[in-house]
């Protein structure tokens, strides 16, 4: 799916979208974040900052820059672990004083199954991952967070990465790199988990949602449309290497480079990400197996 031409906002300038909610897009533009990282300052008067991003000293002038003299930082809330959404967030904090909020560190809400992996085989994965994070303060699954004129709901929704949770504010939902209108997610195992993904779809889908605010790419007008899109892709994608693997054994590679026909070569690697994420999900389903040790370089077989 090819992202719209009609989303290229200024960067380091902070836009309204909705009476209280305001976005700032970082100066961090590539093949995985689209134009940048979101960063969204919601309320009136103590701010919430969303995903301060990179580790990029002109985007923390930009946020400054944003709060008004009547108006402070009083949250700084993370919804994931990754380089393009965190490590901004304790500079941000040593220079409002606003606590950070996640879920927990890189391997928080990791599931079992991707614990085991990351022990034991040799899966890959720890694409841009932010280890050093710490968070001030840890949430939990249907928390509230309360701010001067505004509310949030925590859900968590692991699956581009086990501590990756979405924000309820009224009939919105901030998705962060769950959902988003430009692309679907990379699910890179062990980090990854494609099998919590497709939950967390579940669970969005259970609401009805008038926005959502992603992390990369323009606000979604139609979050149920949006959602439904997604799960057929996946569904499609699995559907893809079922039928590619009845020709034989193939690893992730190979399968990619056959399914992944229309996509940038640049684009490939992340494409193998997901496909992994795909046999492995498959693996605990008992439709594939590994032919010897589940490894990023496995081949795989029908069952």
């Amino acid at each position: 799916m090819l992202p719209p031409d009609d989303f290229d906002p200024p960067v380091g300038i902070a836009e309204g979208l909705e009476p209280g909610l305001r976005r700032i897009v970082a100066d961090n533009p590539s093949p995985m974040t689209y134009r940048g990282t979101n960063t969204y300052l919601l309320g009136s008067r103590g701010l919430a900052v969303i995903d301060p991003g990179p580790a990029s000293p002109t985007h923390l002038d930009a946020i400054l820059a944003a709060v008004a003299p009547d108006q402070h930082i009083s949250h700084i809330i993370v919804t994931h672990t990754h380089l393009d959404h965190s490590p901004l967030a304790r500079d941000l904090a040593q220079a409002s004083g606003a606590p950070i909020l996640a879920f927990g560190d890189a391997s928080a809400g990791r599931s079992s199954v991707m614990t085991q992996l990351a022990k034991g085989a040799q899966i890959g994965g720890g694409e841009g991952i932010d280890e050093d994070f710490r968070a001030d303060q840890i949430v939990q699954d249907g928390d509230h967070i309360h701010g001067d004129s505004w509310s949030l709901e925590v859900i968590h929704t692991p699956g581009h990465i086990g501590n990756h949770i979405s924000l309820g504010w009224k009939d919105a939902c901030f998705t962060a790199d769950h959902v988003m209108g430009w692309a679907s997610s990379l699910v890179s195992p062990p980090d990854g988990d494609l099998t919590d993904f497709m939950t967390s779809c579940a669970r969005l889908q259970d609401r009805d949602w008038r926005a959502f605010y992603p992390g990369h790419g323009g606000a979604i007008d139609d979050p149920a449309g949006r959602l439904a899109w997604l799960v057929a892709h996946r569904q499609s994608r699995e559907a893809d290497i079922l039928t590619a693997l009845s020709a034989g054994p193939a690893t992730a590679h190979t399968l990619a480079a056959q399914i992944y026909t229309q996509t940038p070569p640049a684009l490939l690697g992340a494409a193998t990400r997901n496909v992994l994420a795909h046999l492995v999900d498959l693996t605990g389903k008992n439709r594939v197996s590994p032919v010897k040790t589940l490894s990023a370089d496995a081949e795989f077989r029908l069952i």
